[in-house]
């Protein structure tokens, strides 16, 4: 059964969805699978590039699969939490060896794959495979706790009723493009900081706006900082390992940050995620 808001969102995204090479026809699985996990905590416009780049590379999980893991993080680039490449080259791993290269069809099989969990077996299963399910980002989660709840933000942690509401709304039929014309509202328009209510296509049925924007009682959402952070200090060295052809030497990685204390608590962090590897006395690499 039809609810209200379906057919103003679906008109809304037909007019105004971004042209994204992962949303396009000819977009395999891998890709999709590939993008969904860049575009964790990462900003369409940073993503792009290196997605363009990694689906040049390795168009296929075989493809990346055949590679070191290393040659993932160097390639990652700059776009954060560089685990995920990790996790990338991982399930390429898995899908060659277990999935005769193919990507998993189901939500089940695809969340057998590493580091893989409910948002992308959901995302992947919708997007590559036409399969009916919630897909709830942080983008889906905001406009329904908006529209439906009247609630500023959703819950930290997506709760069982969060899921049971999305589910409710599943259209008997598109239901992939359902879920990505929700997601696109919120990146578009039902944003965090600075919602665009006027621009809004169920500004007229949103519990939120109805009832006059009522602020969030939760913890306040504050940005993260970064300048001088482990993550800041991490990041330096890796950039060191990546721009190298091949092995550095720890006066190299030294260099990049004065604070010795803190760089060795971060590169003993790289190396217990797997991130770097000791090669030899004082030489350190991208995992082989």
């Amino acid at each position: 059964m039809a609810h209200p808001l379906h057919s103003p969102i679906l008109d809304w995204y037909a007019e105004h969805n971004r042209d994204l090479p992962w949303r396009r026809p000819e977009a395999t699985p891998w890709g999709i699978l590939v993008s969904e996990i860049m575009l964790q905590q990462t900003p369409v416009v940073r993503v792009l590039p290196i997605w363009e780049e990694w689906m040049t590379r390795w168009p296929t999980p075989e493809a990346l699969a055949k590679e070191p893991p290393g040659e993932a993080v160097r390639n990652w680039g700059r776009l954060g939490y560089p685990r995920r490449a990790l996790r990338l080259h991982a399930c390429a791993k898995a899908i060659t060896e277990s999935w005769h290269g193919e990507v998993p069809s189901t939500y089940d099989d695809l969340r057998t794959l590493p580091g893989i969990g409910d948002y992308t077996a959901a995302a992947v299963a919708s997007f590559a495979y036409g399969k009916s399910h919630a897909v709830l980002d942080t983008n889906v989660r905001r406009v329904l706790a908006r529209t439906i709840r009247g609630e500023e933000y959703p819950p930290k942690a997506t709760t069982t009723p969060e899921k049971r509401l999305a589910e409710s709304l599943i259209p008997p039929i598109g239901a992939p493009r359902w879920a990505v014309a929700v997601m696109e509202l919120g990146a578009l328009v039902c944003t965090a900081r600075s919602p665009r209510c006027a621009d809004c296509p169920v500004s007229s049925r949103c519990a939120w706006l109805l009832a006059g924007k009522p602020a969030h009682d939760g913890p306040e959402r504050k940005g993260q900082t970064y300048a001088g952070t482990d993550r800041q200090c991490r990041g330096r060295l890796l950039a060191v390992l990546r721009d190298a052809p091949g092995p550095v030497e720890k006066a190299l990685l030294d260099a990049v940050w004065a604070d010795a204390v803190q760089r060795e608590r971060a590169l003993d962090g790289l190396l217990a995620d797997g991130l770097a590897e000791l090669v030899d006395d004082d030489l350190y690499a991208l995992p082989g």
